[in-house]
């Protein structure tokens, strides 16, 4: 889905960096930023980075997500986030929004849980979603939002997903009907114990009428 070309992309909370790796093995961005907060982390990936890219365009960055420097770059920037829970993911979207409102930010997201809670934070910030797609690896499903800060012509943010519905084979569309199963029944066990309210969401997700093309 990065199809670029960025001026600066940032692999956030990137672990051992095989994303950005990848990025910058096909060239898409101008430079490619490594960001972890645990300092060990990007030692190694710094270490890698020098041995297997010494010529490449890229910088390494110890920090919290939501204190990214983005002021001190210009141009397209894309912001990936991925492998975070949607409660820590909305904290950090919603903190570089605050700050840069004013910069050309596309975000790439991959929550692990809370995808609901997220796109209503998302809908809130007024992010604009140049597209969204279901993966399923593992037996685990994945939903990736691209979005972007400005460009009013652009769909608006669905509170449980639009596209993600819409399959254009038999396969997608077994996949959608997987995952709106489990997400259904995950809702349906959080109610049955009488914790918290989730009326909302079973409604939502009970309503998505799923396209087989």
């Amino acid at each position: 889905m990065v199809t670029g070309p960025f001026d600066h992309i940032w692999d956030c909370c990137c672990d051992h960096g095989l994303l950005g790796a990848s990025l910058l093995s096909r060239k898409v961005g101008k430079t490619v930023h490594f960001v972890d907060i645990v300092e060990k982390l990007i030692d190694e990936v710094n270490a890698k980075l020098l041995r297997f890219y010494p010529h490449g365009a890229w910088q390494t960055h110890c920090l919290d997500v939501s204190l990214l420097p983005l002021e001190k770059y210009q141009g397209k920037q894309l912001i990936i986030i991925a492998g975070v829970g949607g409660d820590l993911m909305m904290d950090f979207v919603s903190a570089l929004v605050k700050n840069h409102r004013a910069a050309e930010l596309e975000f790439l997201l991959c929550p692990v849980y809370h995808q609901y809670a997220l796109r209503q934070r998302l809908i809130e910030l007024e992010l604009g979603l140049i597209d969204e797609v279901l993966v399923e690896d593992n037996q685990r499903f994945y939903e990736i939002l691209h979005l972007s800060v400005y460009g009013e012509a652009l769909a608006n943010v669905h509170p449980v997903g639009d596209k993600l519905w819409q399959a254009n084979s038999e396969e997608e569309a077994l996949r959608a009907q997987r995952y709106l199963h489990k997400t259904l029944a995950h809702y349906q066990r959080i109610e049955k114990g009488g914790k918290v309210d989730v009326r909302e969401e079973i409604a939502a997700y009970s309503a998505v009428c799923l396209d087989n093309g």
